[in-house]
């Protein structure tokens, strides 16, 4: 069974945000980490992973992210510090 990533960037602690989805989230933000494609997150240089959640349903994490994006910054900043309060970048526990 696939899971589906609902993902929060930062380009530092309590810096720029970037939420996403994906299914492979090593791969997803190994892009973002190496510029490979232009936009949002190239041009504010966010490439931190600071939050994640899996699910298996695709459209929950569909959902989660629409959510997650309407929701005010310090709304955001609190669920990161929440799991996260050091603002440590989670990729590099990912790779291990």
């Amino acid at each position: 069974m696939t899971d589906y990533y609902v993902y929060i960037l930062a380009n530092r602690r309590r810096g720029t945000l970037y939420v996403g989805v994906t299914n492979d989230l090593l791969r997803r933000v190994h892009e973002h980490k190496s510029e490979a494609a232009d936009g949002f997150t190239k041009c504010y240089g966010v490439k931190q992973l600071v939050w994640f959640e899996a699910t298996p349903d695709i459209e929950e994490a569909i959902r989660a992210e629409k959510r997650i994006k309407r929701w005010r910054r310090d709304y955001k900043i609190a669920m990161i510090e929440d799991r996260n309060p050091d603002w440590l970048d989670l990729f590099d526990e990912l790779v291990r």
